[in-house]
């Protein structure tokens, strides 16, 4: 599950808090196995990827059937540009060789008449007549090599054309076959993934899948009770279809680091549960398909037992989703909100802090234009303050040790994912 490294801190928590509070800092480095791990892919990201092989391979078929089709077809049109080159070279060299024999017959012609003169004159005149026709075909010559060659360039034009669009035709070819190659892969792993060889209990790293605590004051009093809100917001782009908040209360006492919790109720409600709730069952219960974009808002009511010590409290929050088809994931972290508890009649009973203004207030990593519009209207108790999200890199040991309190409430919450999954992937 994704939060499993967090089993280290419920162990040591339990066994050894002084190994929290002296090694706080090197913790709150630690990042969960979700964000270092390579998730593998969900049957419908499997499915998403053969979708795409598919559109690459039908459009690599299509790209080879044009390209042969353009050899046999296109290059042999007049309005090529190397076909209607090739085209007027003929025409000039038939234009050429004709205008050639019409001048070697004009010389024998004139030959013809040279010899048949009697007079000086006649030979005269039909010796200049052949000396022209000499001029004229050797022009008519010069003229037909040149068409020749321009022919014969024309041709090698068009025939390089012609070679350039087979070795294109053998580079798509070898793309086709390689958009086949990549289909079949695609194909065989969601077949695989299909028939249940997908390992159970592999989910994602969802950070776009945030939850967010608003309305929790800073300070609370023995004998009270706080209302607040935790707003679970879906900004991954798809519909999740169930999702999973989780949230927890855990505190010590500033002196001997007495844990608290027993002193603390946090209890939840949502307008289609209405009924208050212990905290402790939340991990189970899914508030529904939540859209892209969309939010879901759970009432939290945090009691503080009269008899409780001061001492220094934080709210645990995170939100995990499962899909219809297998996949799941969640939030990578746990959000802590940390506010000072005062025992009831103490020093500083009498004022338990006002709110901080919420622009002053740290806000979780919430990625931007998650917005969404809420699904499950809010009623609090009037407090709208945004309660501190607790500093991990902090060099107070407490929110270390709360950290391991917490820790446990979601890996036994993330078992109930892992079982869900298992369920519905074996068809129990």
């Amino acid at each position: 599950m994704i939060r499993r490294v967090l089993a280290t801190a419920v162990a040591a928590a339990v066994t050894a808090p002084v190994v929290l509070l002296s090694s706080a800092p090197a913790f709150a480095d630690e990042k969960p196995a979700a964000q270092t791990q390579k998730a593998k892919p969900t049957i419908e990201e499997l499915r998403q990827a053969v979708e795409r092989a598919q559109k690459e391979y039908d459009a690599a078929v299509i790209a080879v059937n044009d390209a042969v089709k353009f050899l046999e077809e296109g290059l042999e049109e007049e309005t090529y540009p190397t076909m209607a080159a090739l085209i007027e070279a003929e025409k000039a060299a038939e234009a050429a060789a004709k205008a050639k024999d019409e001048a070697d017959q004009a010389v024998v012609d004139a030959q013809a008449e040279l010899d048949a003169a009697t007079t000086d004159e006649d030979k005269a005149a039909a010796q200049t007549a052949l000396d022209e026709a000499g001029t004229a075909a050797t022009e008519a010559a010069e003229a037909k090599t040149a068409a020749d060659t321009a022919h014969t360039e024309a041709q090698t034009a068009h025939d390089d054309e012609r070679v350039a669009q087979v070795r294109k035709i053998d580079l798509l070819q070898k793309a086709r076959d390689e958009a086949k190659t990549k289909l079949k892969d695609a194909e065989k792993a969601l077949a695989e993934a299909e028939e249940g060889e997908e390992p159970d209990g592999e989910c994602v790293s969802a950070p776009e899948l945030t939850a967010v605590v608003s309305g929790l004051p800073d300070k609370v009093v023995g004998g009270t009770t706080e209302t607040f809100t935790l707003r679970v917001t879906n900004g991954t782009g798809s519909t999740l279809d169930e999702v999973y908040p989780f949230a927890s209360a855990h505190g010590f006492d500033t002196k001997g680091y007495k844990e608290l919790d027993s002193y603390l109720d946090l209890e939840w409600s949502t307008a289609a549960n209405p009924k208050w709730r212990d905290a402790d069952l939340l991990g189970g219960t899914s508030v529904g398909s939540l859209k892209a974009n969309a939010s879901v808002d759970v009432k939290l009511r945090l009691k503080v037992d009269a008899d409780v010590l001061a001492g220094q409290g934080s709210v645990y929050v995170t939100a995990d989703y499962l899909n219809d088809d297998g996949s799941c994931g969640g939030y990578p972290d746990l959000d802590d909100y940390g506010f000072q508890i005062l025992p009831k009649g103490g020093d500083d009973a009498g004022d338990p802090g006002k709110p901080e203004d919420p622009k002053d207030k740290p806000t979780p990593n919430n990625p931007t234009g998650q917005g969404g519009t809420s699904t499950t209207p809010v009623n609090t108790s009037g407090t709208t303050t945004t309660g501190s999200l607790a500093q991990t890199g902090s060099n107070d040991a407490l929110p270390k040790i709360a950290l391991a309190g917490g820790a446990a409430l979601v890996l036994g919450a993330g078992a109930v994912i892992i079982t869900r999954r298992r369920n519905k992937s074996t068809g129990a």
